[in-house]
């Protein structure tokens, strides 16, 4: 049985300095598709933290201001203040906010998803199979499968991120120091030794926590590996000097010498040191409409693997306040244990589609690939690209 799907192109997109890029067809045009089961398995994934840019939607509501602007007054009137206002204007101190970076790359994902789905007739639920988010994208991953309603997804990090700066606070007004995240770099042969190392030097035996109870924990334990990446990054969150004096222990003692990055974050996400997030995020799932089962499974930081229940999406997004972002386990089960070829990235920024290309590489299956959707003059390639990759399953 044939499905035929249809791309709505408008007619043309203009790029902001003026200058216009290629006319995408104006006319609708038609695929004929074997079913969804023949199609290659397709992911939707979303950025997490640090991505935020001052005028990041600025472009898409200059080209879209049909879908764009009727959602970002939206999005002022969901948080009652003029986000919008931030986002396009800055200054770059208030949009670096945790409490206005998070909803705002949140919500820039969305918008763009949003775009696409109607000015191009992309319908999310058919064209893809699973989403995916790092870290804060998992909220943009619940809204885009379906389980969460856009207006909650945007309170819930509005809130969460306004307790995780005031976690960052008083943690630095306890211990007079600063607090943030440092991304390490090791050779792909060295990552589980590191890992071991890591959970030595700091007491964890896992980089798992099973609750709460470790927020009280000396600082030196509270570096945390908040991010496992990729077979050759992880992240660590915690006091800046702690992390500090923790590598100079795998360096001198450990027999590890990691190329050390510090990321742009002045808060210690995923640490135990967020455990009122966590505790807040407990209590108000009881009260926010949750669609389970949904649309499109959607993987769980924490598990790096679909949530399977209601209570389950409850525990584990209110867990990953505190716990390991498992996206490297989580990519390596949709590439080898689900078999996704197609990787779309959705959202600000670039970081998302490196860490998945890092991993999947250029995918041997006929059609395959990763590719990234921040800015409206990607939208033609992205948009061909998924329809060529799509036309190439027939022929195989």
């Amino acid at each position: 049985m044939l499905l035929f799907l249809s791309l709505r192109y408008t007619t043309v997109i203009r790029y902001v300095c003026g200058r216009s890029i290629s006319r995408l067809s104006p006319h609708r045009q038609s695929i004929a598709l074997h079913s969804t089961t023949t199609r290659l398995h397709t992911a939707l994934f979303f950025p997490g933290h640090g991505v935020q840019r001052v005028g990041m939607a600025n472009s898409w509501v200059e080209n879209f201001p049909n879908t764009a602007r009727p959602f970002l007054e939206e999005m002022d009137d969901t948080l009652g203040f003029n986000l919008s206002r931030t986002i396009a204007n800055g200054p770059n101190c208030e949009l670096n906010k945790t409490e206005n970076s998070q909803p705002a790359i949140m919500a820039t994902s969305i918008l763009i998803l949003r775009i696409l789905e109607k000015e191009f007739g992309f319908d999310t639920k058919s064209r893809v199979n699973v989403t995916l988010g790092h870290s804060l994208g998992e909220f943009s991953a619940l809204v885009a499968g379906g389980y969460l309603k856009f207006r909650d997804a945007l309170r819930l990090v509005r809130r969460r991120a306004e307790i995780m700066a005031e976690c960052t606070r008083q943690a630095s007004k306890q211990s007079g120091e600063d607090y943030g995240m440092v991304a390490l770099i090791c050779e792909p042969a060295h990552l589980e030794s590191l890992l071991s190392a890591i959970h030595e030097f700091t007491g964890h035996p896992s980089p798992d926590l099973k609750d709460d109870s470790s927020h009280g924990l000396p600082t030196i334990q509270q570096v945390m590996i908040a991010n496992i990446n990729s077979k050759n990054q992880i992240v660590l969150s915690g006091s800046i000097h702690r992390i500090t004096t923790l590598l100079i222990q795998l360096r001198q003692f450990g027999g590890h010498d990691p190329r050390a990055v510090r990321l742009k974050s002045e808060s210690p996400f995923h640490n135990p040191i967020m455990a009122p997030a966590a505790g807040y995020m407990r209590h108000e799932l009881e009260y926010v409409d949750i669609e389970f089962p949904s649309q499109l499974p959607c993987i769980s930081n924490v598990s790096g693997l679909p949530f399977e229940s209601k209570d389950d999406l409850k525990s584990l997004l209110s867990r990953q306040c505190v716990e390991t972002v498992k996206w490297w386990d989580s990519i390596r089960y949709l590439d080898q244990d689900r078999g996704v070829k197609r990787w779309i990235g959705i959202g600000p920024g670039k970081v998302g589609r490196n860490l998945v290309g890092k991993e999947v590489g250029k995918v041997n299956t006929k059609g395959g690939g990763v590719w990234a959707l921040s800015d409206p003059r990607e939208l033609e390639n992205v948009l061909m690209a998924l329809q060529n990759t799509e036309i190439d399953v027939l022929t195989q």
